[in-house]
């Protein structure tokens, strides 16, 4: 026992406990555990505080919580992530190939890369199968990602072979080079045949898993939409960005009212289609190698023409 309180930490079961002591007075709580607990990242720290894994004196705190140098704190590990990426076979819709890269039609719900309590069954690791060799420079987690689509929004994802065909992909999405056109049906009939949103987009403070465009401050994000046809109570757009910030399409329509059908986490209704309504149809980009512009385009999916098919 003596050696146990002599570390300042312990473990029962898979909880562990840590003393603070008067030299951490004034730290704050996620700066503490890293240093405490450096077995684990910072980040991965921080969700288990957010997720409410973390207790001080019995009671949840916040990551900025201020150490009194006083304290017991209890953490209770949530489910570590594996170190890389594992191969898996799972069927994949392949649009376009080469020797830089593949071009990937993601069916709606496939999570992109592993994650918080998501380590299977992602598009990174049925690539991983099929090609078996993809770019390092993302890290054995994300090899070969060089830009993400949401869970539920469906179409067509790149993903870099090489390291020198990553770098140079990642710097056309830098240099906003790379035209990416989504499609969405929105809730209500939207005015104007053409459109521009520029407000900026930042993490929303009280319900951190959404974005807001609310805040005075937040990163800059350009958003340009095209009526294709209105419905009695929809608008289908073809939506162009110009910045790929978390949440773009979604948070700058509902800021203007027309939150995307099917889109709850944005104040949509619940709807019968069972995703939200939003496909990356086209993408146009330079090739690595060859210099030549090349365009991938991904149809819309089954269940998205069906719902079109069923309004009025």
């Amino acid at each position: 026992m003596e050696s146990r309180i002599e570390y300042n930490w312990w473990l029962v079961a898979n909880e562990r406990w840590v003393e603070a002591a008067a030299t951490d007075s004034g730290k704050r709580l996620d700066q503490f555990l890293r240093e405490r607990l450096p077995e684990f990242s910072r980040s991965r720290l921080q969700q288990w505080i957010d997720e409410q894994r973390v207790h001080v004196d019995g009671a949840v705190a916040k990551r900025s919580y201020l150490l009194k140098g006083t304290e017991h704190i209890q953490i209770q590990p949530g489910e570590l992530p594996p170190l890389r990426a594992t191969p898996e076979d799972l069927p994949l819709d392949i649009l376009y190939e080469d020797d830089d890269l593949i071009a990937i039609n993601k069916p709606a719900g496939m999570v992109v890369h592993a994650g918080a309590g998501r380590h299977t069954g992602t598009l990174v690791n049925a690539v991983l199968h099929r090609f078996e060799q993809l770019s390092g420079v993302g890290g054995p987690l994300r090899p070969g990602i060089v830009h993400r689509l949401d869970r539920y929004t469906s179409g067509v994802l790149l993903v870099a072979r090489t390291d020198a065909a990553h770098r140079r992909l990642a710097s056309q999405f830098a240099k906003r080079e790379v035209e990416k056109i989504y499609l969405a049906l929105v809730h209500g009939r939207v005015k104007t045949d053409t459109g521009r949103i520029t407000t900026p987009i930042a993490r929303d403070p009280i319900r951190r898993t959404r974005m807001t465009t609310r805040l005075a401050q937040g990163r800059s994000a350009v958003t340009e939409y095209r009526v294709l046809k209105r419905y009695d109570k929809f608008t289908f757009l073809e939506v162009k960005i110009g910045t790929g910030r978390t949440h773009q399409i979604r948070v700058h329509l509902a800021s203007i009212h027309h939150a995307v059908a099917g889109d709850k986490l944005y104040g949509a209704p619940v709807s019968s289609l069972g995703r939200y309504f939003l496909h990356a149809h086209r993408i146009s980009f330079t090739s690595p190698s060859s210099g030549r512009r090349l365009t991938v385009t991904a149809p819309l999916p089954t269940d998205l023409e069906e719902y079109l098919g069923t309004l009025s």
